[in-house]
């Protein structure tokens, strides 16, 4: 028997081509687009410009009620705040009364003939225009000689007695405008010259007093 002829080697199929990445495709859904709206939106209407009168009265006259709270309230708040100042003016002058007793008079007359003696007895060592550094140092000065025995003819005990009432008094109308329960304006009109000329001339001898421990 004779072979058969031919190329008995079979060649490899090629291999079929990719086909190109492309873009994903979308997954389907049964979701349509949303129809629109026959209805059209209604424009709310102007009550103030209604051509019913009865709208009419029922818009101004809900306007006029609440303009009457709002100017109640407003009212309501300037009355309180009146009133509190009316309570802070009676505090600072049942405190000008206080100033004005006998006790409180006889300390300021002791104080004040004190520092006129001193001041005459020292006003040499003070030239004829004191820069008000000077003046300061002066003041000072005369206030801690003051609190001596030889800074007066009062003796020094009823003289201390005097001034421990004064500095009683500076400091609880200072606590009253500071805790806001004295009138700040009054209180300036009444007491701030004095209380700046008293400190003018005390205040270095009461702050060594309190940085040795005593209370004044």
């Amino acid at each position: 028997m004779k072979k058969p002829t031919g190329n008995t080697r079979q060649t490899a199929a090629a291999a079929p081509a990719k086909a190109p990445a492309g873009k994903p495709a979308l997954p389907e859904t049964t979701e349509g687009f949303p129809w629109p709206s026959s209805h059209e939106i209604k424009k709310e209407s102007n009550p103030f410009t209604d051509r019913d009168w009865r709208m009419l009265i029922y818009a101004w006259s809900g306007l006029a009620v609440r303009l009457a709270i709002i100017f109640t309230l407003m009212f309501s708040i300037y009355q309180f705040l009146a009133n509190q100042e009316q309570k802070r003016v009676e505090q600072t002058m049942s405190l000008v009364e206080l100033w004005e007793n006998k006790d409180y008079q006889q300390a300021q007359r002791a104080l004040k003939d004190r520092l006129t003696a001193l001041n005459a007895k020292y006003d040499n060592l003070l030239s004829a225009n004191p820069s008000p550094t000077e003046e300061q140092v002066f003041r000072q000065r005369i206030g801690i000689e003051a609190m001596t025995a030889s800074g007066g003819d009062m003796p020094l005990a009823d003289f201390g007695e005097n001034f421990d009432r004064i500095v009683y008094f500076l400091n609880r109308l200072s606590f009253c405008v500071d805790g806001d329960l004295c009138s700040r304006k009054v209180t300036d009109a009444y007491f701030r010259d004095y209380a700046v000329s008293f400190w003018s001339y005390f205040a270095g001898y009461i702050d060594k007093q309190r940085k040795a421990g005593s209370p004044t």
